[in-house]
């Protein structure tokens, strides 16, 4: 046996003597209560989540029938009360959240018809108040606790109750991630299963499970995360091996000498619905620009370079200040053997960039033999997670 101050640094199981695994089973037992633990951490997450904005919708709604039925009152509410609830509870209440809490309640309405308040009635004009937690244990039935925020999202947009139905009840059955639902949604597989001939054939064909969630999957959901006003760390949206060179490509860059100034790790952007992640950002001072860098752990495809083009774009209208030049974006593949680095600028930029911006960034070639060192060196300390590519 290898004695512990000699085990190899990328060794990550630890097995215990024989003498010491304990009873038979014992693992076994301990597993399971863990797993069961953790699930119940996720469905509750969920439960609450859920619960709390169809709650939130079901006041604005009142609130706004109640008052003048004129657009722009409703518009001041809403952007009254997002003011509010920001200032006190940072984010997650942005209009446009509001606005989905509202659609969210009138698509299910009629789930749980007046739900949440205490028994007896108020006189018109009385203000509620419910004692704490009342509303949030009396609503625990009404969504099914495998699903997230984020499947209600992408479910309360489909227009046709029997359609939204089955989504939901398939997510559930397949354990489907809120993209799985949607890619679904988005190939009619509803509207594709009411014209197949065998119905119960092509359900079963379809119907494979996926696992369900897991509790990192559900508490790294920027969602979740700002309901409970927890922060958004890096590292939630990285793995071991994406990590290890994220952060060797951020002290590559930075020791270069060349202008670069770090100014965010994993990088969160939202455009309407959709949140998106930029593995890197700096500023570039003597080129007056900021840099997107994006690592990909596999082989690069043309989606991830459009992806790339749609990551500047979003930064030129929403990050950009008066007198910057033009964002530019790295597409950085890495894969075992082999490194890509592209560089990726938008069309009316190419000729600024050829004229001046290379004269200061580090060459595709420089930036791929630093890619090859450091996956050497990770294989060689034995912390390469990637997945193997599947057979043709």
């Amino acid at each position: 046996m290898t004695p512990p101050s000699k085990r190899p640094r990328g060794s990550s199981k630890k097995r215990l003597p024989r003498k010491l695994a304990g009873p038979k089973g014992l693992f076994d037992r301990i597993v399971s209560i863990l797993e069961e633990a953790r699930g119940q951490v996720v469905r509750a997450v969920n439960t609450q989540t859920v619960t709390a904005y169809w709650l939130i919708g079901k006041e604005i709604v009142e609130a706004l029938q109640g008052g003048d039925r004129r657009a722009e009152y409703g518009a001041r509410v809403l952007e009254g009360l997002s003011r509010q609830l920001t200032e006190r509870y940072g984010k997650g209440f942005s209009l446009p959240n509001l606005k989905n809490f509202r659609q969210f309640y009138l698509a299910y309405s009629a789930r749980r018809p007046l739900i949440g308040y205490p028994s007896g009635s108020e006189s018109p004009g009385t203000e509620k108040s419910y004692p704490p937690g009342s509303q949030l244990e009396a609503t625990t039935d009404g969504f099914h606790a495998a699903l997230s925020w984020s499947h209600y999202r992408a479910l309360m947009r489909v227009e046709k109750p029997e359609a939204r139905g089955f989504y939901e009840q398939e997510a559930v059955a397949c354990g489907w991630s809120k993209a799985q639902l949607e890619r679904q949604i988005e190939t009619l597989h509803y509207e594709r299963l009411l014209m197949s001939r065998d119905k119960k054939k092509m359900l079963k064909q379809e119907r494979q499970p996926q696992g369900g969630l897991h509790p990192m999957d559900a508490l790294k959901d920027p969602y979740v995360l700002e309901f409970l006003d927890l922060p958004d760390a890096p590292a939630l949206h990285e793995s071991k091996l994406e990590a290890t060179i994220i952060a060797n490509l951020q002290s590559f860059l930075l020791e270069l000498g060349k202008g670069f100034s770090f100014v965010a790790r994993q990088k969160r952007m939202r455009l309407e619905d959709e949140d998106f992640y930029v593995d890197l950002v700096f500023y570039n001072y003597l080129l007056k620009c900021f840099v997107l860098i994006d690592l990909k752990v596999g082989k690069l495809t043309h989606q991830d370079i459009g992806q790339m083009d749609s990551y500047v774009r979003m930064f030129e209208a929403h990050e950009k200040l008066p007198g910057d030049n033009p964002t530019i974006g790295l597409i950085l593949c890495s894969k075992k053997n082999e490194a890509v680095a592209r560089y990726s600028v938008l069309h009316e930029s190419r000729q600024l960039f050829a004229a001046r911006y290379l004269t200061y960034l580090p060459t595709e070639e420089e930036l791929q033999r630093e890619l090859e060192r450091e996956r050497r060196l990770i294989e060689a300390r034995g912390l390469d997670d990637e997945a193997p590519e599947p057979a043709p």
